[in-house]
C-alpha cells in the first residue's frame, strides 16, 4: 500500500542546535513518497527563542512561495530542534551548562493557527535517526541508532522511532548539577558530560595550542586566530597528516565509542549512524571509535553492529521531520 505521492506535500524544517554558535536551519518541502521538491539553507547564530520562532514562521512561508505550493495541498510541518522535548508540556530544554527551559506551545499553535495545518515537534537526532533510517538504510534493518555527535541521539526500535514516555528520549548524557557539585564530581562521570556539537575538538585544540604551544597546520588554517577555527580545519589537517589533528579526532572518538558501546550493550542495534559533521572526518576517526567500542561493548553486540557514517548530511533532520508528516497521513489514509 502506497499513498499517492501527488496527493499532498510535506514540510521539514531542522532549526539547527540552539546552543551552537554557527547554526542552520534547513527547510524541505516533499511529496508524500519522500521526494524533495524544494529546499533552503540558512545560516543562524545563536538566538533567543522568540527570534528562533520568528525565523522558522518565515522559513516555512519561504518555502511555499518558492514553489507555489497550494497550503491546502500540505498535510503538515514537522520541526525538529536540539535539545530536551516534553512532548506532554510542550517544552524543550537547551541541554548545555546554561540550559533554559523554554515553551513551545506557542511555536506549535502559531504554526496552526497561521497556516491551518498541524504540526509535529521533535527531537533533531530522533528525527535524523528517522530520515537516515527512510532514505539512506536498506528497508530490512529494523533497530538503528543515530549518534548527533554528542548533542544526542535516535533511537529506531523495530522499524519504529522510539521517543520515550515524554518524548525526551535519547539523551547520553547527564545533566549538570546546578548546586556547585559539578566540579567535585566531573571526574568520575567524564565520560557523561556533554562535550558539545563538536565534541570538545576545539577548546581542546585551541587550549594546547595557547598553553603548551603545540605547533600544528591547524593554526595555519585561520593565520592564528584560534577563535575562528572550525572543526572542519581540523578535519582537513588531519586528512593532511598533521599528527596533533589526528590525536585530537582519535581522543574525541574514543570519548564518542564509550558512549555509542553503552548504547549498543543497552539496544543491541543492527547500525550505528554516526553523524552531526563528525563523520566527514572518515576513518581517521571513525577507526577508533569501532575499535572502542570492540572493547567496551559486550562481545555478542559488537559483532552484530555495523558503524557507519550519516549519508543524508545536512538534510538528515528536516527529512525526518517531513517523513513523521507523511507517516502521519499514511495512519490517517
Amino acid at each position: 500500500v502506497r499513498l499517492n505521492e501527488s496527493n499532498g506535500y510535506a514540510i521539514g524544517i531542522d532549526l539547527g542546535n540552539m546552543a551552537e554558535e554557527g547554526s542552520y536551519m534547513v527547510g524541505v518541502i516533499t511529496d508524500l513518497s519522500g521526494r524533495v521538491i524544494t529546499r533552503i539553507e540558512k545560516e543562524r547564530a545563536k538566538d533567543s527563542m522568540d527570534k528562533i520562532i520568528d525565523k522558522s514562521m518565515t522559513l516555512i512561508e519561504e518555502l511555499i512561495n518558492k514553489k507555489a505550493v497550494a497550503k491546502d495541498k500540505i498535510k503538515g510541518v514537522g520541526i525538529g530542534i536540539g535539545g530536551v522535548i516534553d512532548e506532554n508540556l510542550g517544552t524543550v530544554r537547551d541541554s548545555t551548562k546554561n540550559g533554559i527551559r523554554t515553551s513551545y506551545i506557542s511555536l506549535k499553535g502559531l504554526i496552526e493557527q497561521k497556516f491551518g495545518f498541524p504540526s509535529f515537534l521533535g527531537n533533531d537526532a530522533t528525527f535524523a535517526a528517522l530520515g537516515e533510517k527512510t532514505y539512506s538504510l536498506p528497508i530490512d534493518i529494523e533497530d538503528v541508532i543515530y549518534m548527533y555527535s554528542d548533542v544526542g541521539s535516535g533511537i529506531i526500535i523495530k522499524g519504529g522511532i522510539y521517543c520515550g514516555a515524554s518524548g525526551s528520549a535519547g539523551e547520553i548524557r547527564i545533566n549538570y548539577p546546578r548546586n556547585g557539585d559539578y566540579l567535585k564530581y566531573s571526574k568520575n562521570f567524564s565520560f557523561l558530560l556533554p562535550l558539545g556539537l563538536d565534541l570538545g575538538i576545539l577548546s581542546n585544540a585551541q587550549r594546547l595550542i595557547q598553553e603548551e604551544g603545540i605547533k600544528s597546520t591547524i593554526s595555519e588554517k585561520v593565520n592564528n586566530k584560534l577563535d575562528k577555527l572550525k572543526v572542519d580545519h581540523i578535519i582537513e589537517s588531519a586528512k593532511a597528516g598533521d599528527t596533533f589533528a589526528i590525536e585530537l579526532l582519535e581522543d574525541a572518538a574514543v570519548n564518542l565509542g564509550v558512549r555509542a558501546a553503552y548504547l549498543v550493550n543497552l539496544f543491541n542495534p543492527e547500525i550505528v549512524i554516526i553523524g552531526g559533521g563528525i563523520e566527514k572526518a572518515g576513518s581517521l576517526f571513525l577507526e577508533p571509535l569501532r575499535r572502542t567500542v570492540r572493547k567496551w561493548a559486550f562481545e555478542e553486540q559488537s559483532n552484530v553492529v555495523k558503524i557507519i557514517p550519516a549519508q543524508l548530511g545536512k538534510d538528515s533532520v528536516a527529512l525526518g521531520a517531513a517523513s513523521v508528516v507523511i507517516r502521519d497521513v499514511f495512519i490517517k489514509a
